[in-house]
């Protein structure tokens, strides 16, 4: 009865604090009066809309009020019940407070600021790591002297008594480095080159036992593999099972860490890994990241998170490459920044010299390595740049020879902290022809044999695989270690990369943004996908419709999405450094997979959304539903249809991919002004008209477009009706436009300005914006606290300096600072006001530039919406950014994500070229003062800089007329019209401990969170084909009790392969990720959702479907845990992600 009580209490209290928060918000709808009278009239009108949208507000709320007591009352009773049952059985204990997460949605929860809940932000950042990343580039010059031979380091000297007592142990390990996709397609290089490999590889390996070799990319074996016979496939399982092949990471590609996000690197990995189960019975043990360009963080945990103990990467600037080796911590553990133990911990080897090809691995002196690359032997097709070839090996050189190389082996051994040595043997593309195998093992072994018979040499050397390497390393630790540590722990990550001089490769953050947009709009569709389609054969398995529903055939769709998806990972795919040719080769990989996506999104929404399951009927000629945007092809962006509309309902469904429960505006095109919108109850809802504009001056008469706030449930698909008729609930929206000739007729009230001498603003009951005369954005007052800031936005032009090393598809070398982008004629302007949303959008000649405020409650209205439509195919070696100035002390710091999943303190440094100062930015970059946090969210990967107090810059796309000479022999003059999205989102930060600014981690608010959730996870819109006739539709399918616990977003529930064969099983991986965030912000709305200290009861957590097992894994599926058993409650850290196998019926 106590509990009770206490909930009786707590009840009492939201409903006391709703009834006053609604006091305040009516309070505040006394508006001031506009201070320039011309405008008066516009004005009043659109806040008096504003007014009565909040009435109807107000009145949903009360509505919904009386709804979340009665959830707190059926509550008690269901806790006290468990109370009872828990004096029964200790095992009830699974319930406590995460059943608070099981309340009914449709109520705004006040967000609760839990010590528990904000301890970890406040707490992490602290832990000791000898080696932080933030340090050594405060700590470096960057000065780049002449090292000598080795001309980025130094020089290297011993003693030869040094391995008298403890002989040198060296692995040379072959490897052949395929890019999937560069210079030639995927399927060009497998034809012309990697088929050749693996055939030799089989051939050779098999020839002497001795010999080892590794391959990493599961794309090119996975296709090679399906080409060969039975024969050849039982020898490879033979060389691996013996140990003279090892699959090195096991990914489908070796993916970029820069602009890629979490969610497709862990994809990619599952697609290769499970390949691997299925078909090899392999568990790749240790990483190898030769060629990505720069490492990040997140990729270490993720590979941690899948079961790797080991790792390796190269490409790191080589000024820390060489303070790394000054101090012997090349290898090292690699912590997480946020990690207050070593749980995160994984032991990482860094490469020492420029590349992993054979010249820069053998040791310091690249003319010395060249000449044990036995491709290179006279008269072949590549020789040594130093002018010495190599010579093949026979009995009156191989002494002379060997100790050439044993010098070059013992050097490189002087930079790290143990005598196991590894010699990576490898290049591109390399061991194609059967002639290089024999040249590189048999002059190879030919010195091993000399070395390892003269004991007095005190070297054992032999071929290796990477765990060879990394095995006999942990052996002779452990023996030396003696209670002692060998190997420092380090935290932060390593970009920007540079290999040489200032070349610092920036440049690939933005390259072919258009390509990097289209991936993150695909990753949306992908996981949107799976889960639809994993919920539909559920559903299609329980009304026994699995001989109608096209399971097998879709589920071949879906494998080739993800197979496309995480192709484009590549770290020349993503990143934007192909050859043109390549990129259209990957863009129509990815755009025909998102047109199949949809198919499965129509198909799988078409059985869930009915009614009577028996009315199912499948004929895809004749889709139930249609998507209400279409793509024409893979270079063009996205168009939305036109919704005809008669006096008959059109019906759309609007499904809501992500795990929260949602207020979101949906627009569409329909073809009449006069338009009707019913909610699932059938009662009007409140609609805004807008035009639909045609150039800047052109309204079209077919097309108009109608928006509204859909109220939709986690993971839910809803329908409402279109019906052509009046309606008092819809609202024309009215016009002021600047700088253009007059416009024909129209239903819209327009108001022409022949110059912008006016004030501009928007606002909503949140903000208020104010802009230039130019259109562009200048201050954002937070209506919160009533205090204004400025926010300016301009755009900017970056040249490329002159002389031979100029700005390319991977390298950023600006001609100095940016320059204004100024117009030669005043923009066109156009201010929009509206009952839904208001916006002001500009014209510029290579740029259409919108700026949106929501005119609703909740997420979507606190912050500013700003899309950017680029067009720079005209220009000559340009690059275009946007900047954001703003009156915040940032004090050059700033903060950038890493691929979405954790963020990273950033200091810009005048020791630096400008270059060196942009980072990649995922989703989001922010800096802040004492008092405020401005935050950019983006829905593309993007390069982004802080060059001046108080400013955040992001490069958004660039033409470029010339090759930067890394190898692709091109520019970047393929541009696109391109798409790119943000929000802008000002917090006020409260607190009074504000000294993280120092901590090596910090964390976006919840608002932040959520905010780049809505962003990167938009509403998927639907019509129902008017031409069949349409059964019974349910108002909503909600496949979740609730919305998820506010920090743990559901990253994927993908379906399983079946083992037996290539369609699907049973069972399906359950992702999930805990986010950390920083709770020292205001919160200007409740959320719909709760907090459960990482809690999630899975087992209540679906409608409609029963858990039958969750049995929790490692990340990529590829391992089960020491103590795997089904459980019923899950239980995650803050930045946790974790996979679980979940069967449901």
């Amino acid at each position: 009865m106590k509990l009770s009580r206490q909930f009786t209490v707590f009840g009492s209290a939201i409903f006391c604090v709703v009834i006053f928060s609604l006091y305040l918000m009516l309070d505040r709808g006394h508006f001031d009066h506009p201070k320039n009278p011309r405008r008066e009239g516009a004005f009043q009108q659109a806040q008096l809309s504003i007014l009565q949208e909040k009435i109807d507000h107000l009145e949903r709320l009360l509505a919904e009020n009386n709804e979340i007591i009665s959830n707190i009352r059926d509550s008690v009773i269901n806790l006290s019940e468990s109370v009872k049952d828990d004096q029964k059985s200790p095992r009830s204990n699974n319930v406590s407070q995460g059943s608070i997460s099981n309340l009914k949605p449709s109520s705004l929860i006040p967000f609760p600021n839990e010590p528990e809940e904000c301890s970890f932000a406040l707490e992490s950042g602290n832990q000791n790591s000898d080696v932080q990343m933030l340090n050594v580039y405060s700590l470096l010059k960057f000065n780049n002297p002449d090292g000598g031979v080795w001309k980025q380091g130094f020089d290297i000297t011993y003693e030869d008594s040094e391995w008298d007592s403890e002989p040198l142990q060296v692995f040379v390990v072959p490897h052949s480095h395929n890019d999937p996709g560069w210079l030639k397609t995927f399927n060009d290089y497998f034809k012309d080159q990697t088929q050749h490999i693996l055939n030799n590889m089989v051939v050779k390996l098999n020839e002497d036992r001795r010999r080892k070799f590794i391959w990493s990319e599961i794309s090119y074996f996975s296709k090679w593999w399906d080409g060969i016979d039975s024969q050849k496939k039982d020898a490879v399982k033979s060389l691996l099972s013996n140990g003279q092949l090892e699959i090195v990471t096991g990914g489908w590609v070796m993916s970029d860490e820069a602009s890629t996000h979490y969610f497709a690197i862990i994809d990619q990995l599952i697609e290769g890994h499970q390949w691997l189960e299925r078909n090899l019975g392999v568990k790749p043990r240790s990483s190898w990241a030769v060629d990505p360009f720069g490492h990040s963080p997140t990729m270490t945990y993720l590979l941690k998170r899948s079961g790797f103990s080991n790792m390796l990467i190269q490409r790191i600037h080589y000024a820390i490459k060489k303070h790394f080796s000054i101090m012997k911590s090349l290898e090292f553990y690699w912590r997480q920044n946020w990690d207050l133990g070593s749980n995160t911990d994984i032991f990482c080897h860094m490469m020492p010299f420029y590349s992993y090809d054979i010249p820069h691995t053998c040791g310091p002196d690249p003319k010395i390595c060249c000449q044990f690359d036995f491709k290179r032997l006279p008269g072949g097709r590549i020789s040594c740049p130093w002018r010495v070839p190599p010579e093949a090996i026979h009995d009156g050189n191989v002494n002379h020879r060997a100790w050439m190389l044993l010098d070059q082996y013992r050097k490189k051994s002087k930079l790290f902290r143990t005598k196991v040595l590894l010699a990576p043997l490898g290049d591109d593309f390399r061991y194609s022809e059967s002639s290089e195998w024999d040249q590189q093992y048999q002059n190879y072994q030919k010195i091993f044999d000399y070395l390892n018979s003269h004991p007095e040499l005190h070297v054992k050397i032999q071929f290796g695989t990477l765990s060879d390497y990394f095995d006999a390393l942990h052996t002779v630790d452990t023996q030396l270690k003696k209670g002692t540590k060998s190997f420092p722990v380090l935290s932060g990550d390593f970009f920007t990369y540079a290999d040489r001089d200032d070349h610092y490769w920036s440049g690939y953050f933005t390259s072919r943004p258009f390509y990097k947009r289209m991936d993150r709009i695909m990753e949306s569709y992908l996981r949107a996908t799976e889960i639809l389609y994993s919920l539909a054969r559920l559903q299609a398995q329980k009304y026994k419709k699995t001989n109608l529903f096209p399971s097998s055939s879709h589920y071949q769709l879906l494998t080739e999405a993800r197979r496309n998806l995480g192709l484009f990972q590549h770290h020349d795919a993503i990143t934007g450094t192909a050859k043109d040719w390549v990129v259209v080769d990957y863009g129509t990989r990815l755009f025909h997979s998102f047109m199949n996506l949809k198919i499965i999104i129509r198909d799988s929404a078409h059985i869930l959304i009915l009614k009577d399951k028996d009315a199912y009927s499948y004929n895809p000629s004749i889709p139930f539903l249609r998507m209400e945007s279409e793509q024409q092809s893979q270079d063009s962006l996205p168009q939305k249809t036109i919704i005809k509309l008669s006096m008959q309902p059109r019906y759309l469904v609007i499904h809501n991919p992500y795990e929260q429960e949602r207020h979101s505006v949906v627009s569409v095109y329909v073809s009449s002004s006069k338009v009707k919108v019913l909610s699932d109850s059938g009662k009007p809802v409140v609609i805004q008209i807008s035009a639909v504009w045609e150039g800047h001056n052109t309204i079209s008469n077919e097309a108009y477009q109608i928006s509204f706030v859909a109220h939709l449930l986690p993971l839910s698909l809803k329908t409402y009706q279109l019906v052509e008729s009046v309606s008092s609930e819809s609202h024309l929206a009215m016009y002021t436009v600047y700088n253009t000739e007059a416009i024909s007729e129209t239903v819209f009230k327009i108001k022409e300005m022949k110059s912008n001498a006016d004030d501009i603003t928007i606002e909503n009951s949140y903000i208020k914006l104010d802009f230039s005369r130019s259109g562009l954005m200048e201050r954002m007052t937070n209506k919160e606290d009533g205090k204004n800031h400025e926010v300016k936005v301009e755009f900017t032009w970056y040249g490329t300096r002159n002389g031979r090393d100029r700005s390319g598809a991977y390298l950023f070398l600006p001609d100095g600072e940016a320059k204004p982008y100024i117009s030669a004629d005043p923009p066109f302007i156009r201010v929009t006001h509206g009952r839904i949303y208001s916006e002001v959008t500009c014209l510029f000649p290579n740029l259409k530039h919108n700026v949106r405020l929501y005119n609703v409650q909740g997420i979507e209205a606190q912050s500013v919406e700003v899309a950017n439509i680029l067009d720079i195919r005209g220009e000559y070696n340009r690059e275009i950014a946007m900047r954001i100035s703003s009156d915040i002390n940032s004090q050059k710091r700033f903060y950038t994500d890493l691929n979405g999943y954790q963020i990273q303190p950033r200091l810009t440094m005048s020791k630096l070229p400008l270059q060196a100062n942009v980072y990649p930015m995922t989703t989001m970059a922010y800096i802040q003062d004492d008092g405020f946090r401005l935050t950019l969210l983006s829905a593309q990967s993007l390069g982004v800089a802080s060059l001046k107090n108080g400013q955040i810059e992001v490069i958004m796309d660039r033409r470029l007329m010339q090759d930067d000479y890394r190898g692709l022999g091109q520019g970047v003059q393929d541009n696109k019209i391109t798409a790119n999205l943000f929000r802008i989102l000002l917090e006020k930060r409260n607190g009074d401990n504000m000294k993280e600014e120092t901590k090596s981690v910090s964390y976006p608010s919840f608002l932040s969170h959520i905010t780049s959730s809505f962003l990167n996870h938009q509403v998927i819109t639907m019509t129902v084909n008017p031409d069949i006739n349409i059964p019974h539709l349910l108002n909503e399918f909600s496949p979740l009790v609730s919305s998820m616990p506010c920090d743990i977003h559901l990253v994927n529930l993908r379906t399983i392969q079946a083992k037996e064969d290539s369609g699907p099983s049973d069972e399906a991986a359950l992702i999930l990720h805990r986010k950390g965030f920083d709770c020292r912000f205001s919160n200007r709305s409740g959320v719909p959702c709760s907090l459960t200290q990482g809690k999630v009861l899975v087992h209540k957590l679906f409608n409609e479907f029963t858990v039958q097992s969750l049995i929790p894994s490692s990340l990529s599926l590829m391992h089960s845990l020491p103590d795997t058993r089904n459980i019923s409650e899950i239980n995650m850290s803050p930045m946790e992600i974790s996979t679980f196998r979940l069967q449901l019926r």
